[in-house]
């Protein structure tokens, strides 16, 4: 009988990373948890070698300390020079990268330090996947503290898109590194980078009211933007918003607060 592959996950505490290692170690896999709090650095390398020996594939679901353009994108192209450095010498024979359904469209911001993880990831000499995903049910409450101001506040900025569960995300990565036959990810050839996304178009600033009302926070929530910012009117719009051949997953966002309150 063929051994089971042996799979990394970089960020393996984080949002997503977390679910990807839960999902395939209950599919019996082996896994290395690659992150900061297990002794291995990304950006210096840190430990690196060490992580991937005798490891298959690795799956990126890393992100750095911040969400501005230039420290994301100097976190995520040394990450990807230096995963593929020590995975090539380790003998990993493929990676699956987890980005952002329209990052391509956005010219500034975190969304174009996505591109640019893309571009690192895929000039490297490892093959490699790439899953755009929609928003995570999860930001909604981390835009509504970052927003948060004395006088109960808090300033959520205006933003469409198809919210999509952590989890999901990471059934999809999981299936995509594993060659697992799902639902979970678009299988058709015409499609060169999957989309997943939720079941429907939502906007943020509903959603966070919806959030702060059910958690029964008393806290006023008011839509902002920013006039300065080139890639406003994505945001505002379909920027963010899935193609006709994304995956679409629940659950929906109210179902989503349902099951994890």
């Amino acid at each position: 009988m063929q051994a089971r592959e042996t799979l990394a996950v970089a960020g393996a505490t984080g949002r997503v990373g977390r679910h990807v290692v839960d999902i395939l170690e209950g599919r019996g896999y082996d896994v290395v948890a690659i992150s900061r709090s297990n002794g291995v650095d990304l950006v210096s390398g840190d430990g690196l070698a060490d992580a991937l020996a005798g490891v298959d594939c690795v799956i990126d679901t890393a992100t750095g300390v911040s969400p501005e353009q230039e420290a994301a994108t100097a976190f995520f192209t040394a990450a990807a020079r230096n995963l593929h450095t020590a995975g090539g010498h380790a003998g990993v024979q493929r990676m699956v990268v987890v980005s952002i359904i329209g990052c391509d469209r956005f010219s500034a911001g975190y969304n174009a330090a996505k591109v640019a993880h893309e571009r690192a990831m895929l000039s490297g000499p490892i093959p490699v996947r790439i899953l755009r995903a929609a928003q995570f049910h999860e930001l909604v409450a981390q835009l509504v503290e970052w927003g948060r101001q004395p006088g109960e506040v808090s300033y959520v900025p205006e933003m469409r898109t198809q919210l999509v569960a952590a989890r999901t995300v990471a059934e999809a990565l999981a299936d995509l590194a594993t060659g697992s036959e799902s639902a979970h990810v678009a299988r058709s050839p015409a499609v060169m980078i999957p989309e997943i996304a939720g079941p429907r178009e939502e906007d943020i600033i509903e959603m966070a009211r919806m959030l702060v009302s059910y958690r029964g926070d008393p806290v006023r929530i008011e839509g902002v933007s920013d006039p300065a910012d080139p890639d406003r009117d994505l945001y505002q719009t379909s920027g963010l918003l899935p193609g006709p051949d994304a995956t679409l997953a629940g659950p929906t966002f109210e179902e989503w607060l349902d099951a994890t309150s």
